[in-house]
């Protein structure tokens, strides 16, 4: 397996825009960049995507988006801002962030000249435009059109924590996963944990002959016994 890097940094810009960045050494992100990679990989390869980004382009980020998410193994981390169109490209795939990271989404915006039918007409794509986008958070976290159209009518700031609570996020980044303890009956019962049982599994793999010799029995009945008051 081969672990490739993406990095969406500075404006998300059309193809044909990027050398007007480069030329001013301005960090940006267009299309091309992340098919470049996608195209180097093969299946069973991964593709770890780092995001600081403001935004841009919406097509720029629905291009992104889409082929991000049709590759399969795909790791995004939020390491500075993930706005408008960058946080769509958030969504494309498991994601953590950074827990100093920010996110903001907010509606589509635009600008036109012309008369009242020109007003309304722009009016009404806008809100097509936040419809369709829309789908990529209502896709990753399963709220409703309703409440993600919300969400971006009040450009909504978020920090890791909300972020995960509302489920754009899978995880905060260097969060230290706890242990499930599970609910039991008895005041001195204890199942073993992840460590213990691990040892266990150790001493078994470790044990190559038939005959199991007492100290390794002793050590599974510790690790695995229901512990009671009166143990022997």
């Amino acid at each position: 397996m081969v672990k490739y890097r993406i990095d969406i940094r500075g404006v998300m810009v059309p193809n044909d825009y990027k050398w007007y960045y480069n030329l001013f050494r301005e960090d940006c992100t267009c299309p091309r960049d992340v098919q470049n990679v996608i195209d180097a990989a093969v299946d069973g390869d991964e593709i770890e995507v780092y995001i600081n980004s403001p935004g841009g382009v919406i097509d720029v980020g629905s291009e992104i988006y889409t082929l991000l998410h049709r590759f399969k193994n795909v790791k995004i981390y939020i390491t500075g801002e993930a706005c408008s169109a960058a946080s769509i490209v958030a969504m494309a795939g498991y994601c953590e962030m950074s827990p100093t990271a920010l996110m903001m989404v907010h509606c589509v915006s635009s600008g036109v000249r012309g008369n009242h039918s020109d007003m309304e007409h722009m009016a009404e794509t806008l809100r097509t435009a936040d419809r369709a986008l829309c789908t990529a958070y209502t896709a990753k976290t399963g709220m409703s059109e309703e409440e993600a159209l919300e969400m971006m009518e009040y450009e909504t700031w978020l920090t890791a924590q909300q972020a995960k609570e509302k489920g754009l996020v899978d995880a905060v980044m260097f969060e230290e996963k706890k242990e499930d303890v599970p609910l039991v009956a008895g005041p001195l019962f204890e199942l073993p944990n992840e460590e213990k049982l691990n040892r266990a599994r150790k001493l078994l793999k470790e044990e190559t002959s038939e005959a199991v010799p007492t100290d390794l029995l002793k050590a599974e009945w510790d690790f695995l016994m229901l512990k009671r008051g009166d143990r022997k």
